[in-house]
């Protein structure tokens, strides 16, 4: 089982867990959730086995005590607040949708923390998000199957959706109040977000991953990072936002990137 650790800083205090054996450092931020990904801890470590022999995995959540308002700039440095306390430098990064805009600020204003990141289903700028306004109001108002509907209907293949719904809607009978309240935070943070003129800041390889057929962020927005970057591109034509849970060599495609890479 992937054990839940506590890492606590001047500042705040953050939860992580890790595993694999490696010599390399290999961080992964998640994407805005329901509840923490960390629940999920032994899961996501099944999903990432084929990192474990030559990365040490770490995986980061936001940190404990969110403050009321926490654009995810901050999320980036309360992140690198707890990498540089963990001695993590020269990692390399995996961030996903809000994380992948974490791991922008991150190379921007830590460029000695990553080696090399892969980008996925994000953006450098949000543009106007009726779909993250919506979970905000349903989150406001308590509304945690509304919720959970609306999300995952954007976020999954109608196909993937399908076949999981019932599992998909069950989980928000676990939703508390607090974990709607964090949401409506972390989701807030994304507004006004913009790291796209700043990104020439960033020096370490990229990759950038994309859905054609992203219903929250759009593969326009991946391609306006790559076009920017001059860095490597790949659009999955078939798949949505979430994309990085549904198709089958997403985490292969990570691992050849970074391996190509010299250490």
């Amino acid at each position: 089982m992937a054990q839940i650790e506590t890492v606590k800083t001047e500042h705040m205090e953050m939860k992580y867990f890790r595993f694999g054996s490696g010599s390399r450092y290999f961080v992964i931020l998640p994407g805005l959730s329901l509840t923490s990904v960390l629940g999920s801890a032994d899961a996501v470590a099944a999903a990432y086995e084929c990192f474990a022999k030559d990365y040490t995995v770490w995986l980061f959540d936001r940190r404990t005590n969110l403050p009321p308002v926490y654009p995810v700039r901050e999320m980036a440095q309360d992140t690198a607040e707890a990498m540089e306390a963990l001695g993590i430098r020269d990692a390399y990064i995996f961030g996903a949708s809000q994380g992948g805009m974490m791991a922008q600020f991150l190379a921007i204003d830590h460029p000695e923390l990553v080696h090399a990141m892969v980008l996925g289903s994000t953006t450098a700028r949000v543009p106007e998000l009726s779909g993250i306004r919506e979970w905000i109001r349903l989150a406001e108002e308590g509304d945690a199957k509304g919720l959970t509907l609306s999300f995952s209907e954007m976020v999954y293949t109608p196909a993937f959706f399908a076949q999981y719904k019932d599992l998909i809607l069950a989980m928000a009978d676990g939703v508390t109040k607090e974990d709607l309240a964090r949401f409506v935070i972390l989701a807030k943070g994304t507004e006004g977000m913009n790291a796209y003129d700043e990104l020439d800041r960033i020096q370490c390889p990229v990759l950038v991953l994309g859905a054609a057929q992203d219903r929250v962020l759009g593969a326009v927005q991946s391609k306006e990072i790559a076009d920017r970057l001059g860095c490597e591109l790949y659009i999955y034509e078939d798949y949505g936002h979430a994309v990085y849970d549904e198709a089958p060599d997403y985490k292969d495609r990570i691992l050849r990137f970074f391996g190509g890479i010299t250490a």
